[in-house]
């Protein structure tokens, strides 16, 4: 028997719509394991949507591990598996995306400093003292810091020795590269800001060095917390000059997948 799903209304992405109401079927269980989804032209027809919308749907509910296709046959309701972590931009534009992201980075990041200093080993304490030269090197000579500061917050994770924490770091990495672009390129527009931040990552350093957790999960937590102050503060001539292009590639990475 074919579901019957309510017209959608105008306002949100029709997309979404539509995949968040087959969503619901599967999760519900009215569609269940195996079931085959109405074709394309009966959906068009429930939804009262173009074929278009529809095939964004349907893709939607793939990158989310719900739907599989099959070639000649039609698209299935999979089997229940881990679903992949995404992230939905719908609402996401420039800075509230780069604050957003130092608000998750502020979570992880904390905790990941704190395990560094329990459990850093001499060659640990190294490699993040080199990073840290590395960036600054990397700023002396003109350059933006970018990749130097994602190696150094890397560094941290790997002196953590957590497989779970490093793998979702990575998974981050996409969108943290992004996020990373649009504060150092602020922070470059003032001396005081960047003077800020090399304090901070010293900071950070000096507590994993010490092995004293409790000041390395402040100092983590305290970076980002200055890095959403700095992007509160930033001049709004930066978003109309860079910080809109640069933040650009976080919202289509943040974008569900069509």
């Amino acid at each position: 028997m074919t579901p019957q799903f309510q017209t959608i209304t105008p306002g949100a992405r029709l997309s979404d719509q539509v995949a968040e109401a087959l969503a619901a079927e599967i999760r519900a269980g009215r569609l269940a394991v195996g079931a085959k989804l109405p074709t394309e032209a009966v959906l068009v027809a429930q939804f009262a949507v173009s074929r278009t919308v529809v095939r964004e749907a349907v893709s939607r509910l793939k990158s989310l591990g719900l739907v599989d296709s099959r070639q000649g046959s039609g698209v299935y309701v999979r089997e229940k598996s881990f679903q992949p972590l995404n992230f939905d931009a719908r609402h996401a534009v420039s800075k509230s995306a780069v604050v957003q992201m130092a608000e998750v980075r502020r979570a992880l990041e904390a905790e990941v400093a704190g395990l560094a200093a329990e459990r850093r080993t001499p060659d640990d304490v190294l490699r993040v003292r080199q990073a840290i030269e590395a960036l600054d090197a990397a700023v002396r000579a003109g350059g933006d810091g970018v990749n130097e500061d994602v190696l150094f917050h890397r560094a941290i994770a790997d002196a953590a020795r957590n497989p779970f924490l490093i793998g979702t770091l990575e998974y981050l990495s996409q969108f943290l590269r992004g996020a990373t672009q649009v504060t150092r390129a602020n922070e470059a527009r003032r001396a005081d800001f960047a003077r800020e931040v090399a304090e901070e990552h010293q900071r950070i350093w000096r507590a994993i060095e010490a092995g004293d957790p409790l000041a390395a999960r402040a100092a983590a937590a305290g970076h980002m917390d200055n890095a959403i102050r700095r992007i509160e503060q930033a001049d709004p001539a930066f978003w109309q000059q860079q910080g809109q292009a640069l933040a650009e590639p976080l919202i289509k990475a943040l974008s569900p997948s069509t």
